[in-house]
């Protein structure tokens, strides 16, 4: 490792493991989406691998699907979301575009389905009330 400009501050098989530990559900975010939905008294389900794009949060009466997004991982407009790692640039654009490219797909399946999809960007976790005001409206938006 040379420490020079384009290198990374782990080796090799450090950030492999660094990566490996990034968790892809039961996320911060995730589990405070869940918590102020079960304050609402929402009841859902997790994980449904029947779906399209398999969404961390589903309603299935109220047909409402909720994707809980990392604003780095999914390209969010947000500062966190259109921050791009200096190291390994390339990948990373790259990394992201994939995943908003499959976010879309899981989307149109998913509306296609007839259900109503929405992001919840983990920016969006550091205003509750703002959160809790979303949520009311999406749970009364589903009952019309």
């Amino acid at each position: 490792m040379s420490g020079g400009p384009g290198s990374d501050v782990y080796p090799p098989e450090k950030r492999s493991a660094v990566m490996r530990r990034v968790k892809g559900r039961d996320t911060a975010p995730e589990l405070a989406v869940r918590k102020a939905l079960t304050r609402l008294g929402a009841r859902y389900r997790l994980h449904r691998k029947d779906l399209p794009g398999t969404p961390d949060i589903v309603m299935p009466g109220r047909r409402l699907a909720l994707f809980v997004h990392g604003c780095f991982w999914h390209g969010h407009d947000c500062p966190r979301g259109a921050r791009v790692p200096k190291q390994n640039r390339d990948y990373w654009v790259g990394k992201v575009e994939r995943n908003r490219a499959r976010d879309a797909t899981s989307r149109r399946a998913l509306e296609d389905l007839g259900w109503r999809v929405e992001p919840i960007w983990e920016c969006e976790l550091k205003d509750e009330a703002g959160l809790a005001k979303r949520l009311v409206n999406l749970l009364e938006g589903s009952r019309a």
